[in-house]
């Protein structure tokens, strides 16, 4: 070995120790650093999820207070409350017609007492009249007991009758007042009502839109977090090809100390040594540029997080900010007085069933009195005709009993006129009394369990919706700040970029400006050419290659190559980052 070649050996051996140093430094670095990035864009993911669950929940809980049955119990009970001024009007009607028919019944009841009193009057003057005649002071006591037990019956059908009066006149009383009530305030505490639920529901509208925005920019930067996580592949080729160059170096080391390395002189070990050292020089020149490229590419995309995440905080802060409390305040303080017309609806409501149903008892009780009424009037009939036949049979003895049991029987007939009359007036009594009771379904109590069933969904609903905005705020932060700590991590160029690049320049100072010529050492080189060139994985590298070295034997050209040499790695990252 010549004195040249050996301390050109030399300079090689020393600097390709601290290069080979730098590069193993570069590629841990470069290993670390993307690992490290990987990392935080998985937590980004993470958190991006997780505003989305947010999300979903929120709108669920939208839709649910939107479309639930509290909307509709509210809507319905407004719709009630603005009905009540024409119900209560429709009440008063019926209680008025109550009122008429009950009057008129009154009037039929009062004929049957002093039919009564008269038939009394008889019954007495019967007796008097036939006290010296055995055979007719018996009759003459039960007919007289008879009447009177008539009389009992109409006396208290009169007190029935009488009692209605009292119920209907109170009801009508009462319902002037509440019907005064209701036009006056009803409509205020309808529109009242119907305003701040029409409210609530355009704020939810609102809420909706918004978070479908917040939704379709948080599920963008998903995507974008995506790509840039199969765009972060350019870690991992980089640090291959990092390898691959130190893969470079150890195959030529070998080559040189094994068999076919030391049947080369030392002219012929330096030129070849040069060639390596433009080849590695060439790859690492390649590998610069591709990182510097691809990494500006992600570097782009994860800066474009930022707008993102502002958008996603700007959004989050309207949603949070939209007063959902003050609706539900206003509601709560329209409710209240919708409560004090409620009572008092509940109050007519019980007032109106319990005057219905007493008519309907009272018609059932006065059918059963019309028949005893009957019955006592077809006694009288009778005994008075069984009186006349008997005194046919004593001549002028009986003739003054005769006359009088003759008016008997006219009177009772009068008996059965009016209570045929009032029989035909308790069908109109029982037909009011159906329309005094409400004309809505709404039970008595109704309306204000509906309106405070209604109330407590809504403020129910307003509650998991400030949860979730909480939990949505407390998500919205957490994204901010891993995205601006990604960005700080995620700039590759500032040190890595440095690095790769000062590893290239010390390699090309060390080639030198001349590639030295080894094309009479092609046959001795081959297997190293070949060994060297089953390294790569990417087209590039085979390019850069065949480039420094033309004379590759066939073999290494031949050679089947992996399936990622389909494309190249410009391609692939374009592909992952777009």
């Amino acid at each position: 070995m010549t004195n040249g070649a050996t301390s050109a050996l030399t300079a090689f051996q020393g600097s390709g120790s601290a290069i080979s140093q730098t590069l193993e430094a570069a590629r841990s670095k470069v290993e670390e650093r993307f690992l490290e990035g990987g990392t935080v864009l998985l937590s980004v993911m993470d958190v991006l999820n997780r505003l989305l669950s947010s999300l979903d929940n929120i709108t669920k809980a939208l839709d649910a207070g939107e479309n639930g049955d509290a909307g509709a119990e509210l809507r319905a009970t407004v719709k009630s409350l603005s009905d009540l001024p024409t119900a209560e009007k429709s009440r008063r009607e019926a209680l008025s017609s109550l009122a008429e028919t009950g009057y008129s019944l009154r009037r039929h009841v009062s004929d049957m007492q002093e039919t009564m009193r008269y038939l009394r009057t008889f019954a007495v003057t019967v007796k008097i009249t036939g006290a010296g005649l055995a055979e007719f002071a018996g009759f003459a006591q039960e007919i007289l007991e008879r009447i009177y037990s008539g009389t009992d019956e109409v006396n208290r059908f009169a007190e029935r009758i009488a009692e209605l009066e009292k119920e209907v006149k109170l009801a009508l009383t009462f319902g002037a007042d509440v019907s005064r009530s209701y036009a006056d305030t009803v409509p205020a505490v309808a529109s009242a009502l119907d305003g701040d639920a029409r409210k609530i529901a355009e704020h939810r509208q609102t809420l909706s839109a918004i978070a479908r925005d917040v939704g379709a920019v948080a599920r963008g930067v998903q995507s974008k977090v995506a790509s840039t996580l199969s765009a972060l592949q350019i870690g991992d080729i980089t640090r291959q090809r990092i390898e691959h160059v130190q893969s470079t170096f150890t195959l030529l080391d070998e080559f040189l100390d094994g068999e076919e390395g030391r049947g080369l002189n030392a002219d012929a070990r330096a030129r070849l040594q040069n060639v390596i050292q433009h080849l590695t020089a060439a790859q690492m020149n390649e590998m610069c540029r591709d990182f510097h490229r691809d990494s500006q590419n992600v570097v782009k995309t994860i800066a474009s997080f930022g707008h993102d995440t502002q958008e996603i905080m700007r959004l989050r802060d309207q949603m949070s900010g939209g007063g959902q409390g003050n609706f539900i305040r206003a509601l709560e303080s329209s409710v209240s007085a919708a409560h004090e017309i409620v009572k008092q609806v509940d109050a007519v409501t019980l007032k109106a069933d319990q005057v219905s149903q007493s008519t309907r008892d009272t018609t059932a009780k006065l059918l059963e009195a019309i028949g005893n009424i009957k019955a006592v009037k077809t006694d009288i009939h009778y005994m008075a005709l069984n009186t006349n036949l008997r005194c046919s049979r004593l001549g002028e003895a009986g003739k003054s009993i005769n006359v009088v049991t003759a008016e008997l029987r006219i009177f009772a007939g009068k008996l059965d006129d009016s209570a045929d009359a009032i029989v035909n007036g308790l069908p109109s009594l029982e037909e009011a009394a159906g329309r005094v009771a409400p004309s809505s379904e709404t039970t008595s109590g109704g309306l204000a369990e509906n309106l405070t069933t209604a109330v407590a969904d809504i403020r129910t609903a307003a509650d998991t919706m400030e949860a979730e905005l909480k939990i949505l705020s407390e998500h919205g932060r957490e994204v901010a700040g891993k995205i601006n700590l990604l960005i700080g991590t995620l700039d590759f160029q500032k040190d890595l970029g440095d690095v790769l690049a000062g590893c290239a320049d010390a390699l090309e100072d060390a080639a030198g400006a001349e590639i030295a010529d080894i094309s009479d050492l092609a046959e001795a080189i081959a297997p190293l050419d070949r060994r060297i060139f089953k390294l790569y994985t990417m087209v590039q590298e085979r390019n850069v290659h065949r480039d420094i070295i033309a004379a590759v034997e066939e073999t290494a050209v031949a050679e089947p190559e992996p399936a990622s040499a389909a494309s190249s790695d410009e391609d692939l990252f374009e592909d992952a980052l777009f």
